[in-house]
């Protein structure tokens, strides 16, 4: 091993337990990595910032703003009355999956989930069904479907990029489909049948006639007249005459220490967690007011021109990161936050001093005339009130031919999917479709980011011979099982990498390591790659391993272990086809 292996295996070490952890930003994790390369001269000026301009990298952001522009203009607002209709869960499942099939292969997949998410939310409560058996197959689904076409997911994309930069000629468009139609296929019938059983079946009470609100955390202030003057929080009992829970107490600019033997004195303020309907009615009962973040009067739960709403940190929010201190004027002027929900976390911070994560969900109060306010945010998905119908001028059909022209030019290899994406962009937003400030809205720049810092890391890896080095002392192992067992082994490595971190990282580490193992057999190296595309782009098993899941894990009121169940069998199914169809497809 040389210094230069040594020293990149190090940095990609480093950068897989960053992601893994999440101790910092991807886009952040990406520009370390981008300048630690170049800095050490693992890379040359030029290479650190080729990523940026990469056809990759360009027809992503490109594709953000065609999928914004389809959704703005109105084209998928018939979806909503469409799922409605339906008569069963399982009438709702196909057609949502007949919808996917059609949209996802064209639309990036996490904006294709963002928009679906509150009109699945709604057309579920239409039908009596449980959103937690909807929205893990809305991500898988999406996932299968993004998978079938070259610009169905970022990953695609940077995998063939990487590719060609090593001498690959590439993927066409519609190369995957064969095999990504196959897994869709075999995924959906899983779904509607031993998935539709494993998926949990979360009701509970309604709060405010429709919604079923979570465990919040909020800030509940003794006011001078409240019955719990004098008494200790343990006294109280609030745990088991209201199932409410106080977390911290907090006296001032600090925190009590033992709250639970402290005695409650006035302008207390509890930081309580429990169902909102529960916390309200403590409120009531017990002489307490909400806290709020963002005013000083006190807006009471019951005034009638109040709108009491569930958003969702987006993906490609511009809060994510922040508290609710430092959002200040740029928050919604008249919005309230009562609370905040965070799946597998006990919040012990004043909520001032949370930090927003991707998927956190606010309860949120706002005045019924600025409601729609919250529905035009990008950095919010609403969950909790169906999303307001557009109408269909002949906006929608201009976008609807816009993205056909952008895919068909492409596939007929009369132009690049760089420049087609990128022109349909412009006409989108010329004609209307969304406005010149929303289209640097509508990208999701920590992928673009994490794209063009990363891919220097794929170029240093094969030109230093760490790819190979990796290749002879793992897969290598097995190289006298043939190319099938490589294969497999390759697959397996790319699966379990990815439920881990960052697909787009993953695809990055992974591709040179696929063509290094292809010039190890002396074989193709295109089943290696469409392996690791497949593996890469597909992550089942935990709500961490792709955006998509992240959304829903929230969203669903879904467990960790709800993962693991439902989609580590899907995974096996996924590595077992790919293992039988990928030959077929692309001999060796």
């Amino acid at each position: 091993m040389t210094t230069e292996i040594a020293v990149v295996l190090g940095l990609a070490l480093v950068a897989i337990v960053l992601f893994a952890t999440e101790k910092l930003r991807i886009d952040a994790i990406a520009l370390l990595v981008l300048g630690s390369l170049a800095v050490l001269g693992l890379v040359t000026p030029e290479q650190a910032v080729a990523g940026f301009s990469n056809p990759a990298t360009i027809t992503v952001a490109a594709m953000f703003v065609l999928a914004a522009g389809l959704q703005n203009s109105g084209a998928l607002s018939g979806i909503g009355d469409l799922l409605g209709r339906a008569r069963s869960p399982f009438q709702f499942l196909l057609v949502l999956f007949l919808i996917l099939a059609a949209i996802a292969p064209f639309v990036n997949n996490t904006a294709v989930v963002a928009v679906f998410i509150p009109i699945v939310m709604a057309a579920t409560a239409r039908i009596g069904m449980s959103p937690s058996k909807a929205l893990i197959p809305l991500s898988y689904v999406s996932q299968m479907a993004g998978v079938c076409t070259l610009v169905g997911t970022s990953t695609n994309l940077l995998v063939n990029a990487i590719a060609r930069e090593h001498g690959h000629p590439g993927f066409t468009m519609f190369e995957f489909t064969s095999l990504g139609l196959i897994c869709m296929g075999v995924g959906c019938l899983y779904l509607l049948t031993v998935g539709r059983w494993l998926l949990p079946d979360a009701r509970g009470g309604e709060l405010v006639e429709q919604y079923e609100l979570g465990k919040y955390i909020t800030e509940l202030r003794v006011m001078p007249d409240s019955s719990l003057i004098g008494q200790s929080v343990g006294d109280a009992k609030l745990g088991e005459e209201y199932g409410v829970f106080v977390l911290e107490l907090l006296r001032g600019d600090a925190k009590v220490w033992g709250p639970r033997e402290q005695q409650i004195e006035a302008g207390d303020v509890l930081l309580a967690r429990g169902d909102w309907t529960k916390l309200d009615e403590l409120r009531k009962e017990a002489g307490l007011e909400v806290d709020p973040q963002f005013k000083l009067e006190q807006r009471s739960f019951e005034e009638v021109e109040q709108v009491l709403t569930e958003v969702m940190i987006a993906p490609r929010s511009r809060i994510s990161g922040r508290t609710l201190a430092s959002l200040g004027a740029g928050w919604h002027r008249n919005a309230t936050v009562l609370g905040i929900h965070r799946r597998g976390q006990v919040l012990r911070d004043k909520l001032k001093e949370v930090r927003l994560r991707v998927g956190d969900i606010l309860l949120v109060l706002t005045p019924a005339a600025e409601a729609a306010d919250l529905r035009g945010d990008g950095n919010l998905i609403v969950l909790s009130e169906r999303e307001a119908e557009k109408e269909m001028g002949w906006r929608a059909p201009f976008a609807l031919a816009t993205m056909a022209l952008v895919i068909l030019v492409s596939a007929l290899g009369w132009v690049p999917i760089s420049i087609t994406s990128l022109i349909g962009a412009v006409a989108m937003t010329l004609a209307g479709c969304l406005k010149a400030d929303d289209v640097y809205d509508a990208v999701d720049w920590r992928i673009i980011i994490l794209m063009a810092g990363l891919l220097p890391l794929g170029m240093a890896m094969s030109e230093t011979g760490a790819a190979q080095f990796l290749v002879e002392n793992t897969v290598g192992l097995v190289r006298e099982q043939g190319p099938l067992i490589v294969l497999a082994a390759v697959y397996l490595m790319a699966l379990l990498l990815t439920e881990f971190m960052s697909n787009a990282a993953a695809a990055v580490l992974l591709t040179p390591i696929g063509i290094s193992t292809a010039r190890m057999m002396e074989v193709d190296a295109t089943p290696f790659l469409i392996a690791v595309t497949f593996a890469a782009s597909t992550s089942f098993a935990t709500p961490v391993g792709y955006q998509t899941n992240t959304m829903v894990y929230g969203a669903g009121g879904y467990r960790f272990a709800d993962f693991i169940k439902v989609g580590l069998p899907l995974n096996l199914i996924f590595w077992v086809l790919g293992i039988v169809f990928i030959p077929m497809f692309w001999p060796f």
